[in-house]
C-alpha cells in the first residue's frame, strides 16, 4: 500500500516552509585560501541523539558515547581516526594520538604504539600506562560503545610506550572497531583521580584539540583551544561550542540566520533538497553507512514465529517509502551494509519483497497479528513508522506506534520486552560500533536474535584478515538473516552536514564515511575564513 495522502501533504508543507526562507545557488565548499586561525564555531546537535549526554562525558561512564562522537573527539581526540579524500573515496584508518600499530598474523595480538611527546591538557603525560588504565576501565563500561574485545586473561599490558592487547580468538577488525569505541578516547588518569568521577564527567580532561570551559549536560558544551595539543598550529578555532536543538527545521533556520555555523546529521529530505540550492548554507551529503532496519525481537511473541516476521516483510513496501519520503535520494538496502562502507552489496538472493496478498494470507494463518512498533524520537523516523503502520494495517496487522527519547529507548532494549524497533544498523566496518553484531549477535543487549549459526558466521568474519573472505562471510550472514526473516532492511537514508559560508573542515564540508550514524569530523582542522 502506498503512503497516505496526509503524509505527503505534511512533507509538502515542510517543502513550502523552507522554500519561503529563500534559495539560490548554494555556497561553495572550496576554501578561497589556506586555513586561518581564530574565531568561534557554534555547532548544533540533535536533542534526540547527538545533543544529549545526560550521564556526562567521561568515556567510561557516558552511556550515550557513540551518539556523542563529535563532543568526545573534540575533547579527547582519538588514538585513531578515519580519513578520506574530499569526495569520500579512499577511506582509511590513520593513527592520531597513537603513533602506529601492529596486528599479529593470527590476529590474536595487537600492539599500539603511543605517539611521543603527547600531553593531556592538564600537562600530565599521555603514555602507554595512561592508555592501558583507560582500556581497563572501558571494557567494564556501561556504554554501548564499550569495546567488545575477546580479551585473554591479563589481556591488557604495556611494553615501554606500547600497549599490548591479547585475545582468546582472532579479532582482525580491532583497529577499525576502535574508531567508534570509548577505548579510542583517552582520559587523564591524574585529572580523574583529583576531580573524582562526579566532577570529571562534567569537566573531563583529555588530549584532544579542545578543553572544557563549561558543560551544561544535554544542553550546551563550551570548549576552548587546548594550547598543549600535540599538532603544532592546531586547532585553528579559538572556541568550539556544541548546542542541543530540537530538530532539522530549527537547526536549518538557525544556521541560515547566523545563530550557529554548523549542524550535523540533517536527514529531512525536503530540507536537504532546499539546502542544496541555498546560498546561505553549504550542504555536504555524507556517504551512507547505516541502513534503516525493522528490528524484530525474535525471542518473544509474536515475532518468535517466523510466519509473523514474513508477514511484515511482505507487508513492507520499501519502494513507496524510498520514493515518497526520501525522494529517490537513498538506495534500497537488503542487508546491514550501505554504499559508504565496507563489503556493500545492494541485494540478497531470495530476499522477500512487497507482496500484499502473501502478507494477508500469513496474517490469516496466524489468526491475526498485533505488534508494538517503536523508534527514536525524530522527524524522519516518525514519518517512516507512520508509513509502516499504514502499510502493515493494509495487510490486517494491528500496530501500536510510539517514538521515544534515546535513554528511554535504551531502557526498552535492556528490558528485553520490546517487539519491533525501527533503528539503524551499520558502520563503516560491519564489525564496529552499531554494526551487525550490535543488533544481531546472541547475548548483546540490543540484539533481538539468538542464533548460533549466525553468531558463527559473524565471528568468523571478525577472525579473518583477508577482505575477500570477510566479504564472503558477511554475504552468507546476510543471506541467513534474510532466509530466517530476522529483520527487513529499508534503505540508507541521506544524511547531510550544514555549514555557514566560510566554514571549512574535513568531514564537515568534505566527505568522510560515517563511523556509525554521524561521521567523524576532524575538529582540529575546522576553520573559518572570517
Amino acid at each position: 500500500m502506498r503512503i497516505r495522502i496526509h503524509q505527503l501533504l505534511a512533507l509538502a508543507a515542510v517543502t513550502f516552509l523552507v522554500a519561503a526562507c529563500g534559495g539560490g545557488q548554494a555556497a561553495s565548499t572550496t576554501p578561497a585560501g589556506p586555513p586561518k586561525r581564530g574565531g568561534t564555531l557554534t555547532v548544533l546537535e540533535l536533542s534526540s541523539f547527538a545533543g544529549v549526554w545526560p550521564s556526562g562525558l567521561d568515556p567510561a561512564t557516558n552511556t550515550t558515547g557513540a551518539a556523542n562522537l563529535s563532543l568526545m573527539t573534540a575533547i579527547f581526540g582519538g588514538l585513531f581516526r578515519l580519513s578520506a579524500n574530499d569526495d569520500g573515496s579512499n577511506a582509511h584508518v590513520e593513527p592520531d594520538l597513537a603513533g602506529g600499530y601492529d596486528v599479529s598474523p593470527d590476529a590474536k595480538t595487537v600492539r599500539i604504539t603511543i605517539r611521543d611527546g603527547v600531553k593531556f591538557s592538564d600537562g600530565t603525560p599521555f603514555d602507554a600506562e595512561a592508555v592501558a588504565f583507560n582500556f581497563t576501565r572501558d571494557v567494564k563500561s556501561t556504554c554501548t560503545c564499550a569495546p567488545k574485545w575477546p580479551l585473554a586473561p591479563d589481556g591488557i599490558s604495556t611494553e615501554g610506550n606500547t600497549v599490548v592487547l591479547k585475545f582468546t580468538r582472532p579479532y582482525a577488525p580491532v583497529i577499525n572497531a576502535m574508531l567508534v569505541s570509548n577505548a579510542n578516547w583517552i582520559a587523564s588518569p591524574t585529572a580523574l583521580r583529583q576531580l573524582g568521577p562526579d566532577r570529571f564527567k562534567v569537566t573531563p580532561v583529555g588530549a584532544g584539540p579542545f578543553k572544557v570551559e563549561n558543560d551544561v549536560l544535554s544542553s550546551e558544551l563550551r570548549l576552548t583551544r587546548n594550547e598543549s595539543y600535540y599538532h603544532q598550529g592546531r586547532p585553528y578555532l579559538d572556541k568550539l561550542i556544541f548546542k542541543s536543538i530540537g530538530g532539522d527545521q530549527a537547526a536549518y533556520q538557525a544556521v541560515q540566520a547566523g545563530q550557529a555555523q554548523a549542524y550535523e546529521g540533517m536527514v529531512t529530505t525536503p530540507l536537504i533538497q532546499q539546502a542544496e540550492n541555498d546560498k546561505r548554507v553549504t550542504l555536504t551529503l555524507q556517504p551512507a553507512n547505516s541502513p534503516y532496519v525493522i528490528q524484530f525481537n525474535t525471542k518473544i511473541p509474536p515475532l518468535n514465529d517466523q510466519r509473523a516476521r514474513e508477514a511484515i516483510y511482505y507487508a513492507t513496501d520499501v519502494e513507496a517509502i524510498r520514493k515518497g519520503l526520501f525522494r529517490d535520494l537513498s538506495p534500497a538496502s537488503q542487508t546491514f551494509t550501505a554504499p559508504g562502507g565496507l563489503f556493500y552489496h545492494p541485494t540478497v538472493p531470495g530476499y522477500r519483497t512487497f507482496d500484499l496478498a502473501k502478507a494477508k494470507a500469513l496474517v490469516s494463518q496466524l489468526g491475526g497479528l498485533s505488534v508494538d512498533l517503536g523508534t527514536l524520537k525524530s522527524y524522519v523516523a516518525e514519518q517512516v513508522i507512520t508509513a509502516l503502520k499504514s502499510q502493515w494495517e493494509a495487510a490486517g496487522i494491528h500496530v501500536t506506534m510510539h517514538s521515544d527519547e534515546l535513554n528511554a529507548q535504551i531502557q526498552q532494549y535492556n528490558s528485553g520486552k520490546w517487539q519491533i524497533q525501527l533503528a539503524t544498523s551499520g558502520a563503516w566496518d560491519p564489525a564496529a560500533g552499531t554494526g551487525v553484531g550490535f543488533r544481531f549477535l546472541s547475548g548483546r543487549p540490543f540484539s533481538g536474535v539468538d542464533d548460533p549459526q549466525l553468531d558463527s558466521l559473524l565471528n568468523q568474519a571478525e577472525a579473518v584478515t583477508d577482505p575477500a573472505r570477510r566479504d564472503a562471510l558477511y554475504q552468507q550472514a546476510g543471506k541467513l538473516m534474510s532466509d530466517k526473516a530476522y529483520a527487513p532492511f529499508l534503505l540508507a537514508g541521506p544524511r547531510g552536514n550544514l555549514a555557514a559560508p566560510g566554514v571549512y573542515g574535513p568531514g564537515l564540508t568534505t566527505k568522510i564515511p560515517p563511523l556509525v550514524v554521524n561521521n567523524g569530523i576532524h575538529w582540529d582542522s575546522v576553520w573559518r575564513s572570517s
